[in-house]
């Protein structure tokens, strides 16, 4: 072998090691980390105490994607590595797709905001409102019985229920433990057969139920299944093909497993997802659940947000209008129970943004121009103090990401 061949052999064997040693094979295009990196510098301690198992963070601008990392474990069992493409239930995260999609048909005039809901759905027409102990007590009639029910003071509108001020429930009495074992048509229903917690528009109460009902308007007015509507409007234009509500095989083999953790023990523990059935790719006996029941990848759900960012357009192509964009995104709840929400997005003095049941977040600051992607799936309050300040503390290193690079 002359000297010529061995270096080249050694260059050879260099790269095979690397790539042998590189824990992201076979991931979508990870985009390179910086050196240091304060994000993951940040996140490792918290892997290594047993405040998460691991996690994947995205950083994006309208028109770029900068920063793409995952941190320890997908299956703390078996020691996987946690992919950049990993799979995650993004819970609530799902709501703002959801208004979104309503949104669209706002846009083309087939529904109004100011409309009652049971121009749509007819089983919503005559509900009536329960009264509470607090209730009577306020209002002076203390000789009502606790049971009593009286009429909606008016039917509620598609803004209440897309603003949680419709006086809907969490979710419906005749769910079980699980929500999404009853069809969409079928769930609705029980929820107009319920009384509402308040009267429509006079108080703020965070409701599954209120975007369920949205995704039956977009049915009926669509004449589409919700969820064949969210593919063709929404998430096959964008380029979500990981966004469902069924992931396939290969996607359940990119999920992340679900930890909780025992303050006894002091370690995760492995748990199902409780609101869901399985197994997950069941179609025939799982239902989509609008309000909540999507899974998705940090990637995916950056396009939404470019898109959103972008004042409803990406690539070209609109989306929503201006105007219903603003709508969803200014505050249309009154500010009612020291919070602030739109249309399916929680609204802050920077921005707005959402987060799902397992801590995930999805974040958009309007005046730095940042997007910041969260996914985690994590039941329950975090197992340390520091937990409670790792969406803050990441909004503000993924803020520095984005000022260094101008």
């Amino acid at each position: 072998m002359t000297r010529k061949d061995g270096q080249f052999v050694q260059r050879v064997l260099v790269l095979a090691a690397a790539l042998c040693l590189s824990p992201f094979m076979g991931a979508q295009n990870p985009v390179p980390s910086r050196h240091p990196d304060p994000i993951q510098s940040y996140l490792q301690p918290l892997v290594d105490d047993h405040t998460l198992a691991g996690a994947v963070t995205l950083v994006a601008t309208r028109d770029r994607v900068m920063y793409l990392e995952a941190v320890g474990y997908r299956d703390l069992a078996n020691k996987s590595p946690m992919p950049p493409n990993a799979m995650f239930w993004i819970a609530s995260t799902s709501k703002p797709m959801t208004a979104t999609a309503l949104m669209m048909l706002v846009d083309e005039g087939k529904v109004h905001l100011d409309d009652p809901v049971e121009k749509y759905l007819p089983e919503f027409h005559g509900q009536m409102v329960r009264v509470t102990a607090d209730d009577k007590k306020q209002n002076g009639s203390a000789s009502q019985s606790s049971s009593q029910r009286v009429p909606a003071n008016h039917p509620i509108l598609v803004r209440e229920i897309l603003s949680h001020t419709s006086g809907l429930p969490f979710k419906s009495g005749a769910q079980p433990g699980a929500l999404d074992t009853m069809s969409l048509k079928d769930s609705v229903r029980s929820f107009a057969a319920e009384p509402l917690i308040f009267q429509p528009g006079t108080d703020y109460k965070y409701s599954n139920e209120g975007l369920d009902t949205a995704a039956r308007i977009i049915e009926v007015v669509s004449g589409m299944p919700y969820e064949k509507f969210m593919q063709k409007r929404l998430f096959k234009p964008l380029g979500m093909n990981d966004t469902t509500f069924w992931p396939n095989a290969e996607q359940l083999r990119r999920l992340a497993q679900t930890y909780k953790f025992d303050p006894k023990t002091k370690k995760l523990v492995e748990l199902p997802i409780d609101q869901l059935t399985y197994p997950l790719n069941d179609r025939k006996h799982r239902y989509p659940m609008p309000a909540g029941g999507l899974f998705s990848t940090a990637t995916d759900v950056s396009k939404f947000c470019q898109m959103i960012l972008n004042g409803g357009t990406l690539h070209g192509k609109r989306y929503i209008s201006p105007e219903s964009l603003h709508a969803m995104t200014s505050v249309q709840n009154g500010g009612m129970e020291k919070h602030d929400y739109g249309f399916g997005w929680s609204v802050s003095k920077n921005g707005f943004g959402h987060g799902g049941a397992f801590n995930n977040a999805m974040e958009i600051n309007t005046k730095t121009g940042r997007i910041l992607i969260f996914m985690v799936q994590q039941d329950g309050p975090w197992g340390t103090a520091q937990g409670d300040d790792m969406v803050p503390t990441l909004e503000k290193l993924s803020d520095e990401l984005v000022s260094q690079s101008d």
